[in-house]
C-alpha cells in the first residue's frame, strides 16, 4: 500500500506544477539585484549546467538552488523522501553530481559562480551579502545561511 495521500493522477498534476524556471527564489534573487543596479540574463544558453542568471561583463553566474532538489545540507534539504525513496534519491544523487560538474566547468572557463540556496535567503543581510558577492567575489562562493560551502 503506498503512503501517497493522491491518486497517480492528482500526484502527475501536482508534480507538473513544480517549476524550473521563475521559481520565488529566482524572482526574489532577481529583484534583489535589478534594486542595486545589477543587469543580468536569464537562462545562460550555452553555459555549462545554463545558470539561472549570467553577467557576462563580470563573468558571474548565479545558480538559485532549492535545497530539496540539489541535496542541501540544511533541515529541509537532508530530508529523504518516504514515497519511492530510492528513485529520489538517485535522481537528488544526479542533480548534485550535475552541480558539481557544472560549477567545476564554469570556473574552469574563467566563471565566477554564486549559488544561492533557498534555505539561505531567509538569514538577516542576505541581499547585502549577494550583491557583495556578485560585485566583487574573488572565488567561488555559496550563499547559504548554514555554512560558507
Amino acid at each position: 500500500m503506498s503512503s501517497d495521500l493522491f491518486t497517480p493522477e492528482q500526484r502527475s498534476a501536482v508534480m507538473r506544477r513544480v517549476k524550473s524556471r521563475d521559481t520565488t527564489p529566482e524572482l526574489a534573487v532577481r529583484r534583489i539585484l535589478r534594486a542595486a543596479g545589477i543587469g543580468y540574463r536569464l537562462g545562460g544558453a550555452g553555459l555549462p549546467g545554463r545558470p539561472d542568471l549570467v553577467m557576462k561583463g563580470r563573468c558571474v553566474a548565479v545558480f538559485v538552488h532549492g535545497c530539496f532538489w540539489h541535496g542541501h545540507d540544511c533541515a529541509r534539504g537532508s530530508r529523504k523522501p518516504k514515497a519511492n525513496a530510492a528513485y529520489w534519491t538517485a535522481k537528488i544523487d544526479r542533480n548534485r553530481a550535475r552541480d558539481e560538474a557544472s560549477q567545476a566547468a564554469l570556473t574552469a572557463a574563467g566563471w565566477r559562480v554564486v549559488t544561492v540556496w533557498e534555505c539561505g535567503m531567509k538569514a538577516d543581510g542576505f541581499a547585502e551579502r549577494l550583491i557583495a558577492e556578485v560585485r566583487d567575489q574573488a572565488a567561488t562562493v555559496s550563499a547559504s545561511a548554514t555554512s560558507s560551502d
